[in-house]
């Protein structure tokens, strides 16, 4: 499919007109995987036509794209013109974009690829977002007046009300007049919410106060939910007035859902698909040893390198597979009742990996760590990936590895310090993802998921991962959780 991509172009000699124009541009195969790249789409990303060809399409993380791919799709006609989009960045910032896509065909018509031409509007983007502050600015400059206000909010398409300290409205504008009809002078919680008393989580009072509050409610007319931000009106220091501005965000929240069903999903398949490949291993590798112990002076040297390559894919698949389980189940463990014993499961780890650590002649230090409430399962695969990290790829060239942590009043910080050849900045981004796995790793067997384990467990649990450089060299790894660590 390459070849007839480029069979096109050789055909059509735009090569020096398309690395010229202020426009990204990418062609793919069928199978998108990308087969050219020009100067603009590198601009715009920061990959060079190197690193881009050959990959496929989605190592971009495109948003929507990335849930459903419409280039293919014989549901959306083409071309499409004027999409909104975004790409990740290199150097991981999310990028805004507006594209056209288009397929292209062979001389028989025959779809042999497709063609994304792009612009980056991320500029345009933070105008748009100056120009919000600076209409923001002069709304608050308005509260002093009145009418001019009122005029303000009648033009806002969010449906949007002003009540008194007495649950009276006193304004809607014309987008909430469109819902609940006319009902200035009445109660809000009976024009609003059809009840007889004031709403259990009503936020005048807070507001009274000079606080802005969020809430999500959703409108008996419509059926929508809305996100609702009620402000102190006309003045934050002495409110008489609550002003209630509701955003429809009916299409986020089911969106919200669908992506919690689809992860849900995903994790089953992946535990699933990792349990069953797992299965037909284990007599794989036990065949190859016996293959090995029983009839390895009757092979050549190449037979026997056979030999040794079967159990070595076989034994790297295992792994990979064990890895995938981990992470799939990562969401899956209840909380415990009581705090785990950190400091326990740490040196339980550090036994557990007493062959390596000889093998390395490291030397492990521990401190005492804080407990935290996670799953012990789950603590005991953070430090192992952690710990194994660090013996496998910095031991080596400075053998002190220290495991310590640190107690804040909302949180807990726990931190696996190597003195080796620490982690490059660009890749301290990328480094939690699955299937990463930086340049200093090549040569080195493993399976790129271990560290995405532990970016999901800090995750799940509402914490937070990061690496950083250790003082005169190393990487010092840093997970941190909530004090309650409960799940997001």
């Amino acid at each position: 499919m390459k070849s007839g991509l480029y069979r096109l172009l050789s055909e059509y000699p735009l090569e020096t007109l398309l690395q010229t124009i202020p426009t990204g541009l990418f062609l793919v195969d069928n199978d998108k995987n990308i087969v050219y790249w020009n100067a603009e789409a590198m601009r715009i990303t920061g990959y060079t036509a190197e690193e881009a060809v050959g990959r496929h399409c989605s190592f971009l993380h495109g948003d929507p794209c990335h849930i459903e791919c419409g280039l293919f799709s014989e549901m959306t006609p083409k071309p499409e013109i004027g999409l909104s989009c975004s790409f990740r960045h290199k150097d991981g910032r999310t990028i805004a974009l507006t594209k056209n896509v288009d397929l292209l065909h062979d001389d028989s018509g025959k779809v042999i690829g497709g063609i994304e031409a792009f612009v980056d509007i991320s500029r345009l983007r933070e105008l748009e977002a100056d120009l919000r502050l600076k209409v923001e600015d002069r709304t608050r400059e308005l509260e002093f007046e009145k009418a001019g206000l009122r005029a303000v909010l009648d033009g806002m398409t969010d449906p949007t009300y002003i009540c008194d300290s007495h649950y009276r409205v006193s304004f809607i504008n014309r987008a909430m007049a469109e819902i609940i009809g006319q009902a200035e002078g009445e109660l809000c919680y009976k024009a609003i919410y059809h009840k007889d008393a004031v709403c259990d989580d009503c936020p005048l009072p807070q507001v009274l106060k000079g606080k802005i509050v969020q809430q999500e409610k959703t409108l008996p007319e419509t059926g929508r939910t809305y996100e609702i931000i009620h402000s102190p009106y006309p003045l934050a220091q002495k409110p008489t007035h609550k002003l209630g501005v509701n955003r429809d965000i009916t299409e986020r929240i089911e969106t919200r859902r669908w992506l919690q069903q689809a992860n849900r999903e995903l994790d089953a398949f992946v535990s699933t698909v990792s349990h069953d490949l797992r299965s037909p291993l284990t007599p794989l590798i036990g065949f190859a040893d016996l293959l090995e112990e029983r009839y390895s002076d009757q092979l050549d040297e190449i037979g026997q390198e056979c030999i040794a390559e079967i159990k070595k894919t076989a034994e790297k698949m295992r792994d990979l597979l064990e890895d995938l389980l981990s992470l799939s189940r990562v969401s899956q463990i209840k909380l415990p009742d009581e705090p785990i014993d950190a400091t326990r499961i740490a040196e339980s780890i550090r036994f557990e990996l007493s062959d390596k650590i000889l093998e390395t002649q490291a030397q492990v230090d521990i401190d005492h760590l804080p407990d935290v409430k996670i799953p012990e399962s789950l603590l005991s695969n953070l430090f192992r990936n952690l710990l194994g990290n660090a013996l496998k790829y910095a031991a080596k060239e400075n053998p002190h590895i220290e495991m310590t942590g640190q107690k804040f009043p909302d949180r807990v910080r726990f931190l696996v310090i190597d003195h080796g050849p620490g982690i490059p900045i660009s890749e301290r981004e990328t480094i939690f993802e699955p299937f990463h796995r930086g340049v200093r790793s090549r040569g080195t067997q493993g399976s790129g998921i271990g560290l995405a384990t532990v970016a999901k467990t800090a995750r799940v649990f509402s914490g937070s991962c990061w690496v950083e450089e250790t003082p005169g060299g190393g990487a010092t790894f840093v997970v941190d959780f909530p004090c309650c660590g409960e799940k997001t």
